[in-house]
């Protein structure tokens, strides 16, 4: 019987924004507290889309590791390390390419999606369609059994348990009852309620963030300057905090009474929206304080997060010799 263990891993897209802090972020200080947790930088990954330009991973990995540490992440409790620092990801990737079907691979469903919403970028590549099995590589490597994912990832474990059941029907120790790789399970993650300054979803591509660290006088520059009910043109004009972006900020930063303040306000123009915005350009600032001050030991002595990562590297590798030891076993390619 394998120890309950979560892997999770993200592309380096450079600094990280409020949506990935109360998407995923959060969720790992709560479960970094309850399992053991391996998190990594999957720079790997970013390759499959980013390898006509992949001059900015590097930098762009120890930024978000910082962004991670900032959060509050903590690599006493959790192993933090980069993907192509532990080659034993890529090896279990083509071994597993061995015998994955191409039907199976075709059939994941964000395989055509990506390709539909980066139709600027040319991804008919093997290393684009093979993702979702060095996705599948990255998890079985460690044997996690729990990943934490939203809806739109499910597809993505049941097919690191297809492939996991058939490597253990192809290879498993007949008589023996070992299994080999270890089915994972999806832990799911509500998705992120965080807007962005346009009352989308927040997103570096719609240009919409807030980054984590960013300084209080952008931060507030900019939630002053977001645009509200069109229909107060003039202070004195009524509104509906339905139609305005700065309502669904309140909505994660603000408690009951502050809303109905909010509510009762706008629609008796009674507030101005400049009064609105300040008790989410109060709570945002609060929320970012420890995580500037967490990140400031980090900037000023970047070996300290080196030498954390080489320390999450070699504990990630050592894991993954053990599993990779028993994949070469069952395989039959254990030359002694």
């Amino acid at each position: 019987m394998y120890a309950q263990r979560v892997l999770s891993g993200m592309r380096p897209t450079g600094s990280l924004h409020l949506g990935h802090y109360h998407g995923v972020l959060k969720n790992w200080l709560r479960l970094q507290n309850e399992y053991p947790c391996l998190f990594f930088v999957a720079d790997w990954h970013a390759l499959t889309t980013q390898y006509d330009d992949p001059q900015g991973i590097v930098s762009s990995s120890w930024d978000m590791v910082i962004d991670w540490l900032a959060a509050g992440v903590d690599p006493a409790r959790a192993t933090l390390f980069i993907q192509s620092q532990v080659p034993e990801h890529a090896e279990l990737h083509l071994l597993l390419s061995m015998m994955a079907p191409l039907g199976w691979l075709e059939r994941v469903p964000t395989y055509k999606d990506q390709q539909e919403k980066l139709e600027n970028k040319d991804l008919s590549t093997y290393g684009f369609l093979g993702y979702p099995l060095l996705q599948s590589a990255d998890i079985l490597i460690y044997r996690a059994d729990k990943v934490p994912v939203g809806e739109d990832q499910v597809p993505h474990i049941e097919f690191s348990r297809e492939i996991a059941r058939r490597f253990n029907h192809l290879y498993g120790r007949k008589g023996t009852g070992k299994m080999i790789l270890v089915e994972p399970g999806a832990l799911l993650t509500e998705a992120s309620r965080m807007p962005g300054l346009d009352g989308q979803k927040m997103s570096k591509s719609y240009g919409n963030t807030i980054t984590l660290r960013e300084d209080e006088a952008s931060v507030t520059h900019k939630l002053r300057r977001m645009p509200t009910d069109p229909a107060r043109v003039r202070r004195s004009d009524p509104g509906d905090p339905g139609r305005c972006p700065v309502w669904q900020l309140h909505q994660v930063y603000t408690d009951e009474s502050c809303q109905a303040w909010v509510q009762q306000g706008c629609r008796s123009a009674g507030i101005g929206c400049l009064e609105c915005k300040q008790p989410v350009i109060d709570a945002i600032l609060s929320e970012q304080a420890p995580m500037r001050e967490r990140a400031q030991p980090y900037l000023d002595d970047a070996s300290l997060v080196r030498e954390i990562i080489n320390e999450g590297n070699k504990k990630a590798r050592h894991l993954a010799r053990e599993t990779m030891r028993d994949v070469r076993a069952a395989m039959g390619l254990d030359y002694g």
